[in-house]
């Protein structure tokens, strides 16, 4: 029997693996990022500076961050202004509340958060601050 083979049909003698590799490089990139913010636990925002900043006890507080693009978040959820009202109206007066604002957040985001607990009646309020 004489097998006759066209110049298109080639034996696969390996398996080309370098795009599995690259793609198992770019999934480990996206878990390891992932891991370390949700190990942190924390959203990144740049403290601004102060002279006159103080260490506060630490105590069960709410802390509310905002971020540089206008993000609101309410110990470590992202929420919207609207969710953040409903959250504080229920909220004692007396609790604790830390704001927590980038640096170069818009000062609208700062004062609307802080015209809000305000209104509510908030007295405990403070502003977090990188030492000089």
């Amino acid at each position: 029997m004489i097998i006759v083979r066209s110049m298109e049909e080639k034996e696969i003698s390996s398996m080309n693996v370098i795009p599995l590799v690259d793609i198992m490089l770019v999934l480990l990139t996206i878990v390891l990022t992932t891991a370390t913010f949700i190990a942190k636990g924390e959203i990144p925002v740049e403290l601004p500076e102060a002279k006159s900043g103080k260490a506060v006890q630490p105590q069960e507080s709410v802390v509310i961050t905002i971020t540089k693009e206008g993000k609101i978040y309410l110990k470590s959820r992202e929420v919207s202004y609207e969710e953040l009202k409903e959250f504080l109206k229920t909220l004692n007066r007396q609790t604790p509340v830390e704001i927590n604002a980038d640096k170069n957040a818009k000062l609208e985001n700062f004062v609307k958060v802080f015209d809000l607990l305000n209104q509510y009646g908030f007295k405990n309020v403070n502003l977090l601050v990188k030492k000089e």
